[in-house]
């Protein structure tokens, strides 16, 4: 029986397995891998000689004439199975000369499963977080995820990891190397340039309102980051305030008073902020109002033309960082109340609006009103940028869309310094609810 075997193996190899019909069995090869059935027809243009005597020593028939020669496939299968040579036919004879095929789209449709049921997660996490679908649809069309991870049970743990970082935004204060520590069990999986941090920092940018890709600077990282309550260190992470009166029963409160006494800016760390083994700042505020601007200048001239009868004031800084969320978020819980002005742009909209999902607040002189008023005195830029609206007034997005000119805070500093020595808006002043 062996021999037999051996040598139907040999009368097929003559018959089928030379280097002038390599091309036929190479096409029935790829189409066996490719799902497809040896049927039909197959096509070799400018044939050569040795290649049509070939084929009709296997058809013992004349194979056409011209430059191409064409195969039946069919019937190289009916040959080979009644010839004995090869009786279960043209597939199992391609196997025997070339080895076991690997079912192509069978290997392709394991692998988009495997990649769908990767990708799995992120879709129910969009479920829950509504607002990260831009950045899903992103991560989507740009491959990002297949570029990072390289394959599925890589990009299975990748997204695993990355669901339980977003779940945990945004956060009270959190520093990013004890999110990555809870999140993915690594204190460094989000330090800049992993693959964890790329995903993570394209979410929390939409989180804050922005692209998913933006400011690849550390500044803007970290500004990224501040946005949804995560800072770096507790050191890197500042706030600027004025007018704090402070206290003297904690280092925090005896620095603001120091501060207060000379008329001078302090500048806060987060981890001064937030103090050591839960001690709480005191910060002399109490149910007080404090009013919050957008930008140095505000502040750098009040501490100049006001100087010790500055009210409370913090800066936003632009993004709020962790620090200036932090700073804000005790003086509420100590009592305190806001009024916030920051820049008539979509930038300064976007910022004030990430604020107030934060700590509630008045607008001082940052409303559609406002900003007509100021249209009348001063000269502002063109208005570039992506539309977004503004909660605490609806009518404001409509005016700088018809009117197309920003105003940056600068240009209204006597009336903002008016407002300070004043006290303006009082802290009884109430505000219409959403």
């Amino acid at each position: 029986m062996g021999g037999r075997a051996d040598g139907d193996v040999e009368r097929l190899r003559r018959l089928l397995g030379g280097e002038q019909l390599a091309w036929l069995v190479d096409r029935a090869r790829r189409r066996l891998a490719q799902g497809q059935p040896l049927t039909g027809v197959v096509t070799l243009p400018k044939a050569s000689h040795e290649q049509r005597r070939a084929a009709e020593r296997l058809l013992g028939r004349r194979a056409g004439r011209g430059y191409s020669l064409s195969v039946p496939l069919d019937e190289v299968d009916r040959i080979l199975r009644a010839s004995g040579v090869a009786p279960e036919g043209l597939a199992a004879a391609v196997v025997l000369l070339t080895g076991p095929i690997v079912d192509e789209a069978a290997v392709a449709a394991a692998q988009a499963a495997a990649w769908a049921a990767a990708r799995a997660p992120l879709y129910a996490l969009t479920e829950r977080r509504p607002e990260l679908s831009g950045w899903l649809a992103w991560l989507d069309g740009t491959g990002m995820l297949r570029r990072l991870a390289g394959d599925p049970d890589t990009a299975a743990r990748l997204v695993e990891q990355l669901a339980a970082v977003l779940d945990a935004l945004p956060s009270g204060g959190l520093a990013l190397g004890r999110l990555a520590a809870t999140g993915a069990g690594d204190a460094h999986a989000l330090d800049d340039g992993r693959p964890l941090a790329t995903l993570a920092l394209a979410a929390v940018r939409v989180l804050a309102g922005a692209e998913p890709t933006g400011d690849a600077s550390a500044a803007g990282r970290r500004a990224a980051w501040a946005a949804v309550g995560v800072h770096l260190d507790e050191l890197s992470s500042t706030v600027l305030c004025l007018g704090l009166p402070g206290g003297a029963a904690t280092p925090t409160g005896r620095m603001l008073a120091a501060a207060h006494e000379a008329a001078e800016p302090c500048v806060l760390t987060l981890r001064q902020v937030t103090g050591r083994g839960g001690e709480r700042a005191d910060l002399g505020v109490g149910a007080g109002l404090v009013f919050v601007c957008e930008n140095p200048i505000v502040l750098a001239s009040a501490a100049d033309e006001l100087g010790r009868d500055t009210p409370p004031l913090v800066c936003a800084g632009g993004q709020p960082s962790a620090a200036v969320l932090g700073l804000l978020e005790l003086l509420a819980d100590q009592g305190a109340s806001f009024a916030y002005h920051g820049d008539f742009d979509w930038g300064g909209l976007r910022i004030a609006g990430g604020l107030r999902e934060r700590v509630d607040w008045r607008p001082w002189r940052y409303d559609a009103e406002a900003y007509l008023a100021a249209l009348a005195t001063v000269t502002g830029g063109p208005l570039t940028g992506r539309p977004v609206d503004a909660a605490w007034d609806p009518a404001l997005r409509p005016a700088l869309e018809r009117h197309g000119i920003r105003v940056d805070e600068e240009l209204v500093l006597p009336v903002l310094l008016a407002d300070l020595a004043a006290g303006y808006p009082e802290p009884e002043a109430d505000v219409p609810a959403d």
